[in-house]
């Protein structure tokens, strides 16, 4: 489906232009969101498995809605990610999630895999 090109193309960038590692990608996996099964299309998790990043995709020829974002932030309400992608693989939205002043700002581009996330004086985090 072209939703799904979209997913693939994205996570494809995600690993080799943005260094996420793949062994911490979760595909089309369902959540309980308010009591109700959701499915969402990709879910990143930090090397101590914390989820970190979750993103939407659309076919191309979806519009990117204020409706799309009202979908991966009621996903997000159960999962608390730091970092929401929206995407129709012709758009790209990426915004951070600040939780103690319970507000969000938009990224001028998606984000790298954080450093704080690779490693830690233990080895991996």
């Amino acid at each position: 489906t072209p939703e799904e090109w979209v997913r693939q193309n994205f996570i494809e960038y995600l690993k080799k232009e943005k260094n996420y590692p793949e062994t911490l990608m979760a595909v089309e996996k369902q959540i309980a969101v308010n009591g109700m099964q959701r499915r969402f299309d990709l879910l990143v998790y930090t090397r101590n498995g914390q989820p970190l990043l979750i993103a939407e995709f659309k076919a191309p020829e979806i519009k990117i809605t204020q409706e799309t974002f009202d979908q991966v932030v009621r996903y997000n309400m159960a999962l608390r990610v730091e970092k929401v992608i929206v995407s129709n693989g012709l758009q790209h939205f990426a915004c951070e999630i600040d939780y103690t002043k319970n507000s969000f700002s938009y990224l001028p581009e998606i984000p790298a895999f954080p450093e704080r996330c690779r490693y830690s004086g233990n080895g991996f985090s």
